[in-house]
């Protein structure tokens, strides 16, 4: 939906060129001459931003800023100030206004200030909407009742409520960023951000800016200083997924951060304390990287204060009923399936599920959409999981009296494919059925080279 902005100005020629401006970007505008005018429109038309002269005819605009914040207090307020009035804008932000601006000004740049300030309202009506939604759906605890779920939540109790730096390890799909988030919800933080950030989706050039921030004319186009993830955090929680890509010169500005709290933006030099709890997660081996020397050993530690390692699905399988009725409910918008039948179960708690608790949600999915009966059968499970299910039944019969080192077969038979495969990855991971991804994760563990 397009946004509404209320142009609060006592020059008509000013309101009618901002307004012109701000129409060609999308916006719907309005305009107000005087301060009663102004907070009148605000009332009727609940705007999502409002440009508000420092100087008005009836009330000053620092009256109307403090009118503004009593009775719409959610609502961003950009000053517009004249020449030489500086510290009456700084005043404003100290009431709530979000930024200023000095006439005359660069039409572009107000552009800029006006949809960063969006962005950033945007972003916590997101925060907020996660926040209810995690806390409706999840209640603050995980699902299944595996011993590794357990000792799981155990742990999250127990260190939930601390400022410690979390370092959550899992194949994909495990729920990584769920058990940071329930480590957010559950801690005096709850009520501020909770900002994800996935490093590896980020281009290497802008993550230092997304991170860290920037200030105006750090580089082409920085016309504006802009907050980083951090400074947006702050009071709360940063979750940085797949920490191990982090690149080496952004490693040492995150090591400052964790032991000394502080950065710098990207071109200032101004020290920015950061006051947001750092929960890292990963897919990689990163014991194996600092061995390689593509992650630093002194980072890695500071990380991992707290330990938290996410067992694949197919090590807690007793879980997947559970999650399979979670599923159900979720996506069973109609509430027309009764459940699963006891043989699409028995399939589904047989397969590997190398995608993990990602593929099974897929999974349950399709069949919920696929299915026009009561119950889920095993017709509406991929036919491919049937069949892998049977083989791996297959390679169970044969159990000897005295068991099996599960870790040690496991080994054994990814070196198998491996010499099957002649080393190829991608064609050893397809005789085991697993992901070359679960290969590469299962490889590292198991440090095979």
């Amino acid at each position: 939906m397009e946004a509404t902005i209320l142009i609060i100005d006592d020059e008509e020629h000013m309101r009618w060129i901002i307004g012109k401006a701000l129409a060609k970007e999308g916006y719907k505008t309005a305009s107000a001459a005087d301060g009663a005018e102004g907070l009148a429109k605000l009332a009727a038309l609940g705007p999502d931003l409002v440009l508000l002269d420092l100087k008005l005819p009836d009330e000053s605009g620092i009256d109307i800023l403090r009118a503004i914040k009593r009775e719409q207090p959610r609502i961003p307020v950009i000053m517009i100030t004249a020449h030489g009035t500086v510290e009456s804008a700084i005043e404003a932000m100290k009431i709530g206004a979000v930024d200023y601006i000095s006439k005359p000004f660069d039409m572009e740049e107000l552009k800029i200030i006006i949809s960063r300030t969006l962005e950033v309202v945007e972003l916590a009506s997101e925060v907020d909407y996660l926040r209810g939604e995690l806390g409706e759906k999840l209640n603050t605890d995980l699902i299944g009742k595996s011993q590794a779920v357990e000792e799981i939540k155990k742990l999250v109790a127990k260190v939930a409520d601390t400022p410690a730096t979390v370092l959550i390890e899992g194949e994909s799909g495990t729920g990584k960023e769920v058990v940071a988030r329930l480590l957010h919800l559950q801690s005096s933080r709850a009520n501020k951000p909770f900002i994800a950030v996935n490093c590896a989706a980020i281009p290497e050039n802008l993550l230092e800016s997304e991170l860290f921030g920037y200030e105006r004319g750090a580089f082409t186009g920085a016309i504006n200083r802009k907050k980083g993830k951090f400074e947006v955090a702050s009071g709360g929680t940063i979750f940085l997924d797949e920490i191990g890509e982090i690149p080496p010169h952004i490693q040492v500005k995150l090591l400052r951060v964790l032991q000394e709290k502080v950065f710098e933006r990207v071109g200032g030099n101004e020290v920015v304390k950061m006051g947001a709890r750092i929960i890292a997660a990963t897919n990689r081996n990163l014991k194996k990287s600092v061995r390689e020397g593509g992650f630093r050993e002194d980072l890695y530690y500071r990380l991992q204060v707290i330990p938290i390692d996410l067992a694949p699905l197919c090590e807690r399988k007793e879980d997947i009923p559970e999650f399979v009725d979670h599923f159900l409910k979720k996506y069973d918008y109609r509430r027309k399936i009764k459940g699963f039948t006891a043989e699409a179960l028995k399939i589904m708690c047989s397969y590997h599920w190398p995608g993990n608790i990602r593929e099974l949600e897929n999974t349950v999915e399709r069949a919920v959409i696929l299915c026009g009966e009561d119950y889920v059968n095993s017709g509406y499970l991929p036919r491919e999981m049937a069949d892998k299910a049977e083989t791996a039944g297959a390679l169970l019969i044969d159990l000897p009296e005295q068991g099996v080192s599960l870790e040690e077969l496991e080994k054994d038979l990814i070196v198998k494919a491996l010499a099957k495969s002649g080393g190829n990855q991608t064609r050893a991971a397809r005789l085991l059925g697993i992901t070359r991804s679960a290969l590469i994760y299962r490889m590292e563990k198991h440090g095979i080279h």
